[in-house]
């Protein structure tokens, strides 16, 4: 039977910088990420393919902003759909052909998702994921006014932060482990899902909230009982006193060890590494299977044990046993 490989591809890796933002930019992109991601799939491996959407929420955001004298403004969650739609098609396109280029007899899908989130989640009433664009303090002050909370930005001026409530349920769970079992490449849970929660109706309702990708991803690879998390990032490997002279690539950590590195709170950021390693974490206690945190560029060997960080139970070679299998 083949093995099952959740791939979290960030939303940064379809905007390589500054001039190259247009969605043709991003296509291009995203054509670069799907060659790596038929690499793995060309390896025998059922793949499903989640990804970050923060910048372009961002986009949508603004352009809702710059338009609301005219138009209706987009929702959150709204945007969330919007742009799963958006890179789904991106990434579903690019990699139907490069499956077909290599010979491989599979058909892409995207999945709109929901994940639901639990309303009385303590995040809600701690609103801290900046999302948009930066304002003057006259706008935030008058946006403050409407609802919105808002944070000064490091002098850089000011932005609108909301919810990350931690992700409870994947809605459409089943539709893609049924997917992923008749032998679909998927893509699904795109910027950590469209946040939901159930109402006093017993409808599922949007809220203003974004879900962290890695944490949905790790919790899709952990409902479909995949084989292997591979969160992808910008650098390599994961690092000790990364940015430091005294700075450290790591191989590989056990469970332990990264929960250790993770508490000590300055090893791995908040708003970089930490939710990657605490993703990883979720994955290898729950299932006993490998995460790996590697390069975009470095996925397919990172598959092969030859790159990346792999995060493995505390107790045997998890990376060679599943690799090998």
């Amino acid at each position: 039977m083949a093995r099952t490989a959740v791939v979290a591809v960030g939303g940064n890796a379809l905007i390589r910088d500054r001039g190259h933002q247009t969605v043709p930019d991003q296509y291009r992109a995203a054509a670069d990420t799907s060659r790596h991601i038929a690499g793995i799939a060309r390896e025998g491996w059922n793949v499903v393919i989640t990804h970050g959407n923060g910048p372009q929420v961002g986009f949508i955001l603004r352009r809702s902003e710059l338009s609301a004298h005219e138009l209706h403004e987009v929702p959150l969650d709204a945007c969330v759909a919007d742009t799963q739609g958006a890179i789904g098609y991106a990434l579903q396109q690019n990699l139907q052909h490069d499956l077909t280029t290599l010979g491989i007899d599979r058909r892409v899908v995207t999945v709109l998702t929901q994940v639901e989130v639990d309303a009385d989640d303590p995040a809600f009433a701690r609103p801290t994921k900046p999302i948009g664009s930066h304002l003057t303090e006259a706008q935030a002050r008058r946006r403050e006014a409407e609802g919105w909370t808002v944070v000064e930005d490091a002098g850089r001026g000011w932005r609108r932060v909301v919810p990350s409530p931690l992700p409870q349920r994947i809605v459409e769970e089943d539709v893609i482990r049924h997917l992923v079992d008749a032998g679909f490449v998927v893509i699904g849970v795109g910027g950590g899902g469209i946040p939901v929660v159930s109402g006093s109706d017993g409808r599922l309702h949007g809220v203003s909230a974004v879900i962290d990708k890695d944490y949905a991803a790790s919790l899709l690879a952990r409902r479909i009982e995949a084989d292997l998390l591979l969160i992808s990032t910008s650098v390599d490997r994961v690092a000790l006193g990364y940015g430091t002279p005294e700075q450290r690539w790591l191989d590989r950590m056990t469970v332990s060890e990264a929960r250790g590195y993770l508490e000590e709170g300055s090893q791995f950021p908040e708003g970089s590494m930490g939710p990657k390693v605490q993703a990883a974490i979720w994955f290898v206690e729950a299932s006993g299977h490998p995460a790996v945190i590697a390069g975009l560029d470095s996925m397919e060997r990172a598959l092969a044990g030859e790159a990346g960080t792999w995060i493995v139970p505390d107790h045997g070679d998890a990376v060679g046993r599943n690799l090998e299998d």
